[in-house]
């Protein structure tokens, strides 16, 4: 058996891996146009910075190491050019040389990958100086050789997602002005809204400029270097370095004239064993189309785990194992200056257009004991009404975020509902957690909700129902101190300890909602009230502390 796979990355060489681990019986042969193979994408942004001291840190194999090692040939500088499905060929073209060849292969394997979204504009821009894409090593070398070379000064980054602000990160550690240009209406499409203008915040704090549903018109030139961009907003922005982080696209230009079908995503449509519509072709990685675990409908998020992992699957299939792909959740964590983020599941949005009700929970505990240095998370999570389901988290935090997303991916992958985060055995010491852990307390928290009739509302939607002009009744159950610092509009202040003698004040038959600093005295001030018969009562979730930053948020809109 002939196995040929294109494309050398993180998919491709996983494929070949599994399948050389399962047989020394078949022929495996590689190729790709690129110079390097199973480098690290996702490390670029951080040699740009120096935090990897060495580019080569990022290119841990080279092809003479993987044919020692499996027994597999990699062909580097060659690029598939067709591919004949009908009678098994393909063909292949030395870009050092211009040699072309055939080339037959029992089982076909596309790991070619995605590629850059380039913005209309700056098509014609190739030969410009100071213009790069951030997708391969020698994207890295070309950046990081301009930087030490030239000095900029001022930088702009097309895109807003994980690669452009870890690029702003780095190049604002280099003594570099960084703005972000966002088509969008905010940073981070993958969260939202509330949760992603935290992530603004923090980068306006470190002195990043972001523009926001800003597209450049207008790409001014001296010299065959960028020096001037103009935008929709009127706006001029003065660079001498620009980064195209706008995005990517699954690359499936080879798949184009066959019958090789593409997935809704646009990305190659694969079953679980990622075998394409045509026999004997697999497809996988950034090519290849996923689906969701929770939905399971069909899904495209570029992760590099995501592609080893389906690369594993193929090399299995291929050689008569019985591994299946079982969905993504499209995991994903990033680090931005001080906090780290991340995310697993559906969102608020998503789950409100698969039409599901859900409970929204925000969270915000420390990660770890305060005497100890604990450092607060903002934990967003969502359960499904209807049955306790837990369908999605989001986490920003200085320190412990990994650990919480990676327990609660765990739990929505093994089908978990909000009570059973609450029942974890999770691991306690003050250096390390509190004794109720923020996974604990949502699980708690949102099972209240579900179960016990101990509804939340969002900021958000109580700043809609007050628009809207309907009669509400706001306890703020705070200290006078706090209440006069900072509260919700229209909140009259009873403190909890004051609530039992005070309820002849309130009317019981007023949908009401009480809050706290941050969730906690808001609960318990909701539990007497409900004791107490009072008709409809909500904790606000995430207290005051969450509606000042949302309420911020959409008065900035």
């Amino acid at each position: 058996m002939k196995i040929v796979i294109i494309g050398s990355v993180a998919a491709g060489t996983s494929v070949a891996a599994k399948a050389r681990r399962n047989t020394e019986e078949a022929e495996i042969v590689v190729y790709d146009q690129d110079k390097d193979i199973s480098y690290s994408i996702c490390g670029i942004p951080y040699y740009i910075g120096e935090e990897v001291d060495e580019l080569d840190k990022l290119i841990p194999r080279n092809a003479a190491w993987v044919k020692k090692r499996y027994n597999v040939d990699i062909f580097t500088e060659h690029r598939v050019t067709v591919i004949h499905p009908e009678n098994q060929t393909i063909e292949v073209e030395n870009l050092q040389t211009g040699e072309k060849k055939t080339e037959a292969y029992d089982e076909l394997v596309l790991a070619t990958g995605a590629k850059p979204v380039v913005p209309e504009v700056f098509k014609a821009q190739k030969a410009s100086k100071n213009l790069f894409h951030v997708r391969n090593i020698q994207d890295a070398a070309s950046i990081h050789s301009f930087v030490e070379r030239e000095n900029p000064q001022q930088a702009t980054i097309i895109g807003a997602g994980f690669i452009g602000l870890e690029m702003a990160e780095q190049l604002v550690h280099k003594g570099i002005d960084v703005t972000i240009v966002q088509r969008g209406n905010q940073v981070m499409k993958q969260m939202d809204a509330d949760m992603a203008y935290r992530v603004q915040l923090e980068l306006e704090k470190n002195n990043v400029s972001i523009q926001l549903n800003t597209t450049i018109t207008k790409v001014i030139e001296k010299n065959g270097t960028i020096i001037e961009l103009a935008t929709n907003q009127d706006q001029s922005i003065k660079s001498d370095l620009v980064i195209l982080a706008a995005g990517v696209t699954p690359n499936t230009s080879l798949v184009q004239s066959t019958s090789i079908q593409l997935g809704e995503s646009g990305a190659i449509k694969v079953n679980k064993k990622m075998q394409t519509t045509v026999s004997h072709i697999y497809a996988v990685g950034d090519v290849a189309e996923s689906y969701s675990l929770i939905t399971d409908k069909p899904l495209y998020r570029p992760l590099g785990s995501t592609a080893n992992k389906m690369g594993r699957i193929a090399g299995d299939v291929i050689t008569e194992g019985t591994l299946e792909h079982r969905g993504i959740l499209g995991t994903g964590i990033v680090r931005v200056f001080n906090l780290a983020v991340a995310y697993t599941g559906l969102t608020e949005k998503e789950a409100q257009s698969e039409g599901l009700e859900t409970a929204v929970l925000y969270n915000i505990k420390p990660d770890h004991a305060d005497y100890l240095g604990g450092k607060e998370l903002t934990i967003k999570a969502l359960a499904d009404k209807s049955d306790g389901r837990i369908l999605g988290a989001q986490i920003i935090g200085q320190q412990g975020v990994d650990k919480r997303i990676d327990v609660i991916a765990t739990a929505i992958s093994f089908g978990a509902v909000a009570e059973d985060l609450f029942h974890l055995d999770l691991a306690y010491a003050p250096p390390f957690a509190t004794t109720k852990d923020p996974i604990l307390y949502t699980g708690m928290a949102l099972d209240n909700t579900v179960s016990s009739g101990t509804s939340l509302m969002t900021p958000v939607e109580l700043i809609e129902r007050q628009t809207s002009g309907e009669q509400l009744q706001i306890i703020d159950t705070r200290s006078k101190k706090q209440y006069e610092t900072s509260r919700v509009k229209g909140a009259i202040h009873i403190p909890l300890a004051e609530l039992r003698d005070r309820l002849l004040e309130l009317d019981k038959n007023v949908t009401t909602i009480t809050y706290c600093n941050k969730g906690v005295t808001g609960n318990a001030a909701q539990n007497i009230l409900l004791n107490k018969g009072f008709r409809e009562v909500y904790n606000l979730s995430g207290g005051n502390k969450n509606y000042q930053i949302i309420s911020q948020m959409l008065a900035s809109n």
